[in-house]
């Protein structure tokens, strides 16, 4: 009998997630079946595939790289001010945009002072419960670097060149009462990303539990 005890006792305890901050690579949450929540989103359980870091002038920003059923991909960080939110971001194509947006009125956001403004035309079937009616810009050219790692746990480069990570030019527009945005992402070799964002409270993470 002692003799299993002490093989026991050697066993690790299993990691407890208890919070977004404890998120790692493998980890799943599972979200709310609220109808705040666009449809293919609600009660559906995603995946922790990768773990990137956003490095900005006065901060860094984790985000969670999460795939779900039928292999959607979502960005997920968490958004500070006075309070904690969760920031869902949701990759969209040009021909997305298209349907989305006027592109002459699009490409307003790029113009300096940087006080653009969208008007919503119509969904695509990706993008359906992602938008809201009208987005002013608030976010002009901010300098930041994208990393492929964790800076819990990995050093990020205080240098240029190898290892400091991709420059990149952040322009972020939302809805009247925050809730909606978007992110565009234009990238040193003139390529852009643009993203559908969804700012929701924690409490609509309604599970976490630890990957194999």
């Amino acid at each position: 009998m002692s003799f299993l005890k002490s093989i026991f006792s050697k066993e690790k305890p299993q990691r407890a997630v208890k919070s977004v901050s404890d998120l790692r690579v493998n980890d799943m949450i599972v979200l709310t079946d609220s109808f705040a929540l666009p449809e293919n989103l609600r009660n559906q359980q995603f995946q922790v595939t990768s773990i990137n870091t956003y490095e900005f002038e006065h901060k860094n920003q984790l985000e969670w790289v999460l795939t779900g059923p039928s292999n959607i991909e979502l960005f997920l960080s968490l958004e500070v001010d006075d309070t904690t939110e969760l920031k869902i971001s949701l990759k969209v194509e040009h021909e997305d945009v298209e349907n989305l947006f006027d592109l002459d009125q699009f490409s307003t956001v790029f113009n300096e002072p940087g006080h653009a403004e969208l008007v919503f035309q119509s969904d695509t079937p990706k993008t359906q419960g992602w938008t809201d009616n009208h987005y002013r810009q608030h976010v002009f050219a901010k300098v930041g670097y994208f990393h492929r790692k964790d800076h819990r746990s990995e050093s990020l480069s205080k240098y240029e060149g190898n290892g400091a990570g991709e420059q990149f030019e952040l322009y972020t527009l939302y809805n009247e009462h925050q809730s909606h945005g978007v992110d565009i992402e234009v990238w040193n070799d003139g390529d852009t990303d643009v993203f559908l964002i969804l700012y929701r409270p924690l409490t609509d993470i309604v599970d976490m539990y630890p990957g194999s």
